[in-house]
């Protein structure tokens, strides 16, 4: 270790020092000997950036705040620091160098030698310059694969703790209840069994890889009225505890995440950020969650500014504390001086300080920051000569060739094949035009949180940091003997169709189109997709609608692809497109993974996280809805989706057969189990998805007309079949009650085996019986499945 990095400890090592002693005892030494002011100190963070240079970090100056002092601060600690690496482009090594040398300062400058916790996005990756951009949330629930997104998580998450970061925040547990929300991309899809199951794999990932992962945003954020962002949520209780709740106490329960991220959202005029009885009464007391609540970004401030509930930075702060918020993010302002003063005064009792306190310094004693041999070397930089800057610039590799690797099995997992007459895959075509705005466009393939759009955008003279091909590439590098004509045609959302004219003729020259449209990834306005880029209807945005009816026109076959962050009606190319290929926003390694499928090299096998809808005006709705929500007589406006959720083809055929039931009826506090016959009548090899649907046609309460509650995957040779067997527990036909509490219902029950929401293959009729039967968060979550080789939730 440098000497200007080193840390200086007394021969005596203090109670909170010593690792002999538990943590709750060094935690309480520790507490006991600190000022208010000290206390404070831990509960904030402070947004900065790190130095190119390898220097101290830079506090950031962002719109909504004044300016930080640091040398001000530091004496008294500091809880975080807010995205290092990810406020603007540095080199890994030295962003490193920068946030050790940091670290040294701030437990130099503080009288107990406590260092920040460091954290960071990572919503499709590590949000830093030149690390590996993943495909987004949407993409993953497409996988149906949570062993896959174990490891991808956990890739991302050592990539993270290698350079020095504690905590990341992720993933996005919000369910989509309206598709027109700019931040579906980062949404896993709109199922509550589905985005919690992939979403605790992705937690999973980040924990084992010494990660600290932040559900967000809890809860009800993706409820907004009319898809906006950071609107009011109009939610029932019963649809906050059945549909938006379930992921979360799933990753709590079974994936231990340590952190969790309130919503901005107010529910019945309760802003999540002040709500005791959810971040206190239903997280801590009820589902025995110990880790620490953090406050979305300028969430306590917002008490006062948005919400109204606040007259001034102490009331929100006090309001806060009292609800469960433990750290103030991305920067102090409610919770430093106004705090203390509120504390000396009376307004906000200390108990609630030292509460939060405790929260914030076990998880520091449990990531050994306060133990007397920490390092704030990070392993990726043990052994390096920290004086060199030259030798340290491109020491560390954020995008190596296994990261990269596991990005494109995730994309080529992630790629649906919604329609397809035969045209796919591509045999030899001779001449191929290639059109649409995201056909030559590198970043086509990145959500608005990856680092590139994120905070790139910001710095248009720094390369991109990291290798995108675009589909004009890979499908020249796919179909190496093919001519491949490129044309624009129009723009994302630009409204030109000065262009479309060229691409027909280049339709008319060709053997086969390929039409690349979609989205723009940005943030609050600047793209067509991402957080707070909100969409009035869920038509394709600019001329693309008009681009793809003209190359329809051309009678040539059409084979639309996607790459975008939301589904969207597509007009007559549901039915007179030759092919659809949908892909939300697949990462860095996304167009290799779309060539691969549109040239047979790939057997698609991704299902649909969200319904594409048949018209562009029909939100919000999704496959959960009641009878009510469905088509009927009395309503001109038809919902039914064009393809529903689950749904997705391959380029081989499965038989479902002879399903069987071991005992029909079941005790409310019982189980079913059934087997079926699973077979791959096609000529290669393919992954069918199997998903269990619930139908519940009576009940005390309205339920939806179904609710997934398991799948699997499953790998089969050409000509192979496989017995599939699960056991369904009777939980998992829980809902809440008239009453407000968890309920199994004796009554009639169809357990449907299905290639998606919209296709049962198989269908099971069974009873519940004896008495009524209530359930807690102990209940079993999962179905069971049992057969060789699949890779089940």
């Amino acid at each position: 270790m440098i000497a200007d990095v080193a840390v200086e400890t007394t021969p005596e090592i203090p109670l909170w020092n010593d690792p002999a002693h538990s943590v709750s005892a060094r935690v309480s030494a520790l507490i006991e000997a600190m000022t208010l002011q000290e206390k404070i100190a831990q509960l904030y963070g402070v947004w900065v950036g790190a130095s190119d240079e390898g220097g101290d970090v830079a506090p950031h100056q962002h719109d909504m705040e004044e300016a930080v002092d640091l040398d001000a601060l530091l004496p008294t600690g500091l809880g975080q620091l807010t995205r290092p690496f990810g406020t603007a482009p540095v080199d890994p090594a030295l962003g490193a160098l920068s946030l050790l040398r940091t670290q040294a300062r701030i437990a130099s400058a503080n009288r107990f030698g406590i260092p920040a916790l460091a954290h960071e996005e990572c919503l499709a990756g590590f949000a830093t310059w030149g690390a590996t951009a993943y495909p987004v949330p949407l993409s993953w629930g497409a996988t149906f694969d949570p062993g896959l997104v174990h490891r991808m998580a956990a890739a991302i998450g050592r990539d993270m703790r290698s350079v020095g970061v504690h905590q990341g925040l992720a993933p996005v547990l919000d369910v989509v209840r309206d598709a027109r929300w700019g931040r579906v991309e980062e949404t896993i899809g709109e199922d509550p069994y589905l985005v919690g199951t992939i979403g605790t794999a992705y937690v999973r990932g980040l924990e084992e890889a010494g990660i600290v992962a932040t559900l967000k945003h809890f809860v009800g954020y993706s409820a907004s009225r009319a898809g906006r962002n950071l609107a009011p949520a109009p939610m029932g209780p019963r649809e906050r505890a059945d549909v938006l709740l379930p992921p979360f106490e799933m990753a709590i329960r079974e994936g231990r995440a340590r952190s969790v991220m309130h919503a901005y959202t107010d529910v019945d005029g309760v802003p999540a950020a002040a709500d005791e009885n959810l971040l206190t009464g239903l997280l801590r007391d009820t589902w025995g969650f110990d880790g620490t609540v953090v406050a979305d970004y300028f969430g306590i401030a917002f008490l006062k500014t948005l919400h109204g509930i606040a007259a001034d930075w102490a009331d929100a702060a006090g309001a806060a504390l009292r609800a469960g918020v433990d750290v103030e993010l991305p920067t102090v302002k409610t919770f430093g001086a106004p705090l203390t003063e509120a504390v000396t005064a009376g307004r906000v009792p200390e108990a609630v300080i030292d509460r939060a306190l405790r929260r914030v310094l076990t998880q520091k004693a449990e990531l050994g920051l306060l133990d007397p041999d920490w390092d704030p070397v990070p392993t990726a930089l043990h052994g390096a000569d920290l004086d060199d800057l030259d030798a340290l610039r491109g020491r560390i590799d954020l995008d190596g060739p296994e990261n990269r690797e596991l990005a494109r099995t995730v994309a080529e997992e992630a790629v649906v094949l919604l329609s397809n007459d035969g045209t796919l895959p591509l045999v030899r075509p001779r001449r191929i035009a290639l059109v649409g705005p995201n056909a030559d466009e590198p970043t086509a393939v990145l959500g608005c949180y990856s680092f590139p759009q994120h905070i790139g955008v910001h710095h248009p003279g720094t390369p991109v940091g990291i290798e995108l091909p675009t589909l004009r590439e890979t499908l020249a590098a796919e179909f190496p003997d093919a001519e491949v004509t490129v044309v624009r045609g129009t723009g994302v959302d630009d409204g030109d169709v000065f262009g479309i004219p060229e691409a027909v003729q280049a339709a008319r020259e060709a053997d086969v189109v390929v039409a690349v449209l979609g989205d723009r990834a940005g943030l609050f306005g600047r793209g067509t997709s991402g957080e707070g880029c909100d969409a009035e209807s869920l038509a394709l945005p600019g001329a693309q609608q008009q681009l793809l009816d003209a190359l329809l026109d051309t009678r040539k076959p059409v084979v639309t692809v996607l790459l975008a962050g939301r589904p969207y009606a597509l007009g007559r190319a549901v039915a007179e497109s030759a092919a659809i290929v949908q892909s939300f926003f697949p990462g860095a390694e996304g167009t290799a993974a779309v060539a691969g499928v549109l040239s047979g090299r790939t057997n698609p096998s991704g299902r649909l996280p969200v319904s594409v809808p048949r018209g562009a005006g029909s939100q919000p709705t999704t496959y959960l809805g009641a009878r009510l929500a469905h088509a009927s007589e009395v309503s001109n406006i038809d919902p039914t989706p064009a393809f529903g959720f689950g749904h997705g083809l391959a380029y081989t055929t499965f038989e479902w057969s002879d399903l069987a039931v071991d005992g029909k009826e079941a005790p409310t506090d019982g189980e079913f189990s059934l087997e079926l016959t699973l077979r791959n009548t096609g000529e290669r090899h393919g992954t069918e998805v199997v998903q269990l649907y619930l139908h519940d046609p009576v009940a005390s309460v309205v339920q939806p007309v179904q609710r997934l509650i398991g799948y699997t995957r499953v790998p089969l040779e050409a000509g192979e079949e496989r017995r599939v067997r699960v056991t369904v527990p009777a939980d998992l036909a829980s809902f809440t009650g008239r009453d407000g509490h968890r309920v199994v219902e004796p009554g009639d029950l169809e357990l449907r085996f299905a290639a998606s929401s919209t296709d049962a293959r198989l269908t099971a009729s069974v009873t519940l019986t004896g008495p009524e039967r209530r359930v807690d968060h102990t209940r079993r979550l999962h179905a069971v499945f049992a057969e060789d080789g699949a890779d089940g939730a």
